[in-house]
């Protein structure tokens, strides 16, 4: 089981349930921009089917691929730290189904039930160390095929 896969299965099904109330069912076409880096992040997503690559911008305005979800996998954890806005751009890399959270409404059901939000904390500081890991490989690989020009 991937980490990210462990958000929903990490949580009691009491957690679970009380978390999918909040959840409604979403769709996005290929190709499609889901979010930009640096934008709002007021909501998150548990992608139900397709894959959604996840990027960073280089100074020369070009995005590098850092990532690539999957079913069962979250998409976002900005939503959860201050400032609250995007750390990557993220794109449908084929039609995608996935169930969206908004962020504002998760936050205070953490903060009503601390055990819920203490599940959440440590199972998305997990994916985001995972993830920033992955980026940061992805990265060196772009900066070593690319003569270090570009970053």
């Amino acid at each position: 089981m991937t980490q990210a896969t462990r958000l929903l299965s990490a949580l009691s099904p009491d957690h679970r349930h009380r978390l999918m109330t909040l959840a409604q069912e979403v769709s996005f076409p290929q190709d499609v921009r889901i979010f930009e880096e640096g934008g709002a992040a007021d909501r998150f997503w548990v992608i139900r089917s397709g894959s959604v690559s996840l990027d960073l911008s280089l100074p020369d305005r070009r995005r590098v691929g850092v990532d690539l979800l999957h079913p069962g996998d979250l998409l976002g954890w900005s939503w959860m730290f201050p400032p609250h806005q995007w750390d990557f751009g993220a794109e449908a890399f084929s039609q995608v189904r996935a169930y969206e959270f908004d962020a504002p409404a998760v936050r205070r059901l953490c903060d009503d039930e601390p055990a819920l939000g203490l599940v959440l904390l440590r199972t998305i500081a997990e994916i985001l160390a995972h993830r920033l890991e992955t980026a940061r490989t992805k990265l060196i690989e772009h900066y070593r095929l690319h003569g270090g020009a570009v970053l």
